[in-house]
């Protein structure tokens, strides 16, 4: 297994590195000049305007720039922001627990939604139970989250006055009052993104768990003497995980980035609303690194993915 992890690290580092161009180039490409708000401004002059262009390094072939940028990225240095002009860094570290409390409880929610209910809904094929669970996934995942963000605001914020529709980032948690409104401005950005990713992952697990049932093995476990339970925990859950590891590894970059759409609608003041803001002004040393962060993670996490499918399933030869 070692030589095989030192394998696969060998070919990550240039799939890196070839990500990490691509994004530059495009990001080069792309229309937008992030010094474009001065140019309305008649207080900045041409030649002050060229000055700022030549400290920020934008007067230089982008070939060079990238080289300058990647090997500042090596050392941990991200550049710095052209618009706040503040280390992008400490730009994530700010965004980043807000990301992690509300997109991180909403995916280890949908993982103890997902789970239980996807096996039940397998084992219990075409019944009643099965139906219902079927129809919640379908509704789960066809409907946009940003509709049942303005749904869930429109019904509980509205109409009831339940939650508020906005979250407030000055929110800081020294009692038992701030902590129960901490916890009531994160319960709908939380619900919206489970009930998504449940959906997801339901569906998932039960196709795979359904066709592990399907195999001789199970039907020959049966017929020794071993219980539905004790097939499906020692033999038919290890097998079936294998694709949904896959799914997992895929989405957990995810609570590193942000919920896009969702951060949006609840004015959640994470990465993924920071992305948006910095695409938005062409702020493009912020756009590279959260893009490249979460290049450098799936890659990571399908590395990992890797690791543990011979741990789930012994025939898997590295």
């Amino acid at each position: 297994m070692g030589q095989y992890f030192v394998k696969r690290l060998l070919i990550a580092l240039p799939t890196l590195v070839a990500i990490s161009v691509i994004i530059f180039i495009i990001l080069a490409l792309a229309p937008g000049d992030p010094l474009g708000e001065f140019a309305s401004n008649p207080a900045i002059t041409a030649e002050v305007r060229e000055n700022i262009r030549k400290s920020l390094g934008l007067d230089q072939p982008a070939y060079i720039r990238y080289f300058k940028w990647f090997l500042a990225f090596l050392k941990g240095d991200m550049g710095y922001s052209f618009n706040s002009r503040s280390p992008v860094f400490e730009l994530l570290i700010q965004r980043l627990p807000a990301t992690l409390l509300v997109v991180g409880f909403a995916y280890i929610l949908g993982l103890l939604i997902a789970f239980p209910l996807g096996i039940i809904s397998a084992i219990k094929q075409y019944s009643a139970t099965d139906q219902i669970i079927t129809t919640f996934a379908f509704l789960g995942f066809s409907i946009p989250p940003f509709f049942t963000g303005l749904l869930f605001i429109i019904i509980f914020s509205v109409q009831l006055n339940w939650f508020p529709f906005i979250y407030n980032s000055t929110l800081q948690v020294t009692d038992w009052n701030s902590l129960i409104e901490q916890i009531k401005q994160s319960i709908m950005p939380i619900a919206v993104l489970a009930l998504y990713h449940a959906a997801v992952l339901m569906r998932f697990i039960r196709s795979s768990v359904l066709e592990e049932l399907q195999q001789e093995y199970v039907r020959t476990a049966l017929a020794k003497g071993l219980t539905q339970y004790a097939v499906i925990k020692n033999h038919v859950l290890r097998n079936a995980m294998i694709p949904v590891v896959t799914l997992i590894a895929l989405d957990i970059p995810a609570l590193f980035t942000g919920a896009l759409v969702t951060e949006q609608v609840f004015r959640i003041p994470g990465i993924g609303a920071l992305l948006i803001e910095s695409i938005y002004r062409s702020d493009t040393p912020v756009v590279m690194a959260i893009t490249f962060i979460y290049g450098i993670l799936i890659v990571f996490f399908n590395l990992i993915a890797d690791l543990v499918y011979g741990v789930l399933d012994p025939r898997v030869k590295y």
